[in-house]
């Protein structure tokens, strides 16, 4: 096969949208705080910098939706709500890992990578007729580096 990876496209559009939902910032910032244990629902959102409420009630439901958070009511007043892993998202822990560990070997080569590439667009954009000095679009807004180099 020369290298190449067969793709079964019918498998593409199933897993995609897991993907896609796993894969978000803030799915990955919840699996990794509650990879440290149960937490309540206040514990996460201080644990999790920059996360609104809503977006950590949707989150969470959709990470319980698909079995990987457990959530758990208890009948006390005021009510207690604890958020845990479940085993399947326990499983989730290490590729999540592997997966920050490759972005942190390859922070440099990515930083270079984005920087060329604006540079370039910029060349394009300032020496394309399509694209005029005057031109009322604003140029895209620079990407912030992945981290903050030495």
């Amino acid at each position: 096969m020369d290298g190449q990876i067969a793709v079964d496209h019918s498998q593409c559009r199933r897993v995609a949208p897991i993907l896609q939902k796993v894969g978000d910032k803030w799915s990955i910032l919840i699996v990794m705080t509650l990879a440290g244990g149960t937490r309540r629902f206040s514990e996460l959102k201080r644990a999790i910098d920059g996360i609104s409420q809503r977006m950590l009630t949707l989150t969470l439901r959709g990470l319980e939706r698909d079995g990987l958070v457990k959530r758990e009511v208890f009948p006390t007043i005021p009510p207690r709500v604890d958020y845990a892993l479940t085993d399947l998202g326990r499983s989730l822990r290490v590729p999540v890992i592997a997966l920050g560990q490759w972005v942190q070997a390859n922070l440099d080569e990515i930083d270079s990578a984005r920087e060329a590439f604006d540079k370039a667009e910029q060349e394009t954009r300032e020496a394309s007729p399509l694209w005029p000095a005057s031109a009322t679009a604003p140029p895209p807004a620079p990407q912030e580096p992945l981290h903050a180099r030495p």
